[in-house]
């Protein structure tokens, strides 16, 4: 197996609201992963996604900012920059910035690219 790289610059951005984004740098089509996936993401001040619910759990790095994880029913997790983040699989969340810089994220999965996802209600 030969070690491989793989330029964000390259990549194809998942586009979000308020200017935000997200990018799989690391997957099976990239660098031919097996089991894991990498991504890194931009949240812009005053991003709120949708509940979102992966089947795989997730690890996700706070590079820069800080906002909150929100959770179904309400609650919300705060996290700054140097914050390491995990949600199980199947758990409901979002990500918020309610601060006034960009938060930036790197999120890896248990799944060889982003994992089977689904939206859930408030």
């Amino acid at each position: 197996m030969a070690i491989k790289i793989s330029k964000i610059s390259e990549t194809t951005a998942i586009s979000l609201p308020v200017e935000s984004w997200s990018k799989m740098v690391l997957t099976k089509d990239s660098v031919g992963v097996q089991k894991m996936s990498m991504g890194v993401s931009c949240f812009k001040p005053g991003l709120k996604t949708d509940l979102m619910v992966h089947e795989e759990e997730e690890l996700a790095y706070v590079l820069q900012g800080k906002g909150k994880i929100g959770l179904k029913g309400g609650e919300n997790i705060g996290y700054e920059a140097g914050d390491g983040i995990y949600i199980p699989a199947g758990v409901p969340h979002s990500v918020i910035n309610d601060g006034d810089e960009d938060v930036i994220m790197i999120a890896g999965f248990s799944w060889p690219e982003y994992p089977p996802t689904r939206k859930e209600s408030t």
